[in-house]
């Protein structure tokens, strides 16, 4: 082969690189202003730069794309945008602590290697994506302190990585699908406390032991508990 015919090739990567990293800086760069920044935490998110791996709080591989966005705690507020959805290398996306409000976009099920979602201690509202149960490498999924409504999504079942999910501290109705409840026979930490649920998990083809059942039982007399005080209020 001809080191024309490769210096050409070379040429032909670098410019797909530079595509997909400005793709993934044009998402970021939405994001930024859909958000409200007191602190200037964003302050490094410059567009006019080819790539944001240089970006505060961005973190790249090897081949500058984007796996990690740490905005936990910086006083944010405002929206999760649906262009998050091309950020296609993503591990980590923590936006806990802040004061973002809307709802979760359902291109985040398009984050395949995902690995931790952690949106608590916001204001987000509306219901969890069906497309979530997509994300089959997550291993965090942490929702609580928010104002979620709606029900729990079956799909949530397909997550078998999950070490931690954590729902509680919304307003989340109707029951805990069987699907879901079915994890914590896979190691998984499940918590859906102080919501508005009603009854226990579908147990019909579920072979769960009776510890597993005493915490659902459990876990059903707090949501139960806050109901009967929300309606009293109301």
């Amino acid at each position: 082969m001809s080191s024309r015919v490769l210096f050409g090739l070379f040429l032909a990567v670098v410019a797909i690189a530079s595509v997909d990293c400005n793709s993934e800086r044009d998402a970021l760069i939405v994001w930024k202003h859909g958000l409200v920044d007191p602190s200037n935490a964003l302050q490094s998110w410059n567009s006019t730069l080819p790539s944001p791996c240089t970006w505060y709080r961005i973190t790249c591989n090897s081949e500058n794309s984007v796996i990690r966005v740490d905005l936990g705690d910086n006083n944010l507020s405002g929206i999760l945008v649906p262009e998050l959805g091309i950020l296609a290398n993503l591990e980590y996306l923590e936006v806990y602590g802040n004061n973002l409000f809307g709802s979760i976009p359902d291109e985040i099920g398009n984050l395949k290697k995902l690995v931790s979602l952690d949106l608590y201690q916001n204001n987000l509202t509306g219901k969890i994506p069906t497309s979530l149960g997509q994300l089959s490498s997550l291993r965090f999924m942490r929702f609580y302190n928010n104002r979620l409504t709606g029900s729990i999504p079956p799909s949530l079942g397909n997550l078998t990585s999950l070490q931690i999910l954590e729902l509680n501290s919304n307003l989340l109705t109707g029951t805990v699908p069987v699907e879901v409840s079915n994890l914590v026979q896979s190691g998984t930490y499940l918590n859906v406390s102080d919501n508005m649920l009603q009854g226990t998990a579908d147990r019909s083809n579920s072979t769960s032991n009776r510890a597993n059942y005493c915490c659902e039982l459990l876990l059903f007399r707090i949501n139960l508990f806050v109901a009967l005080i929300y309606i009293s209020l109301f």
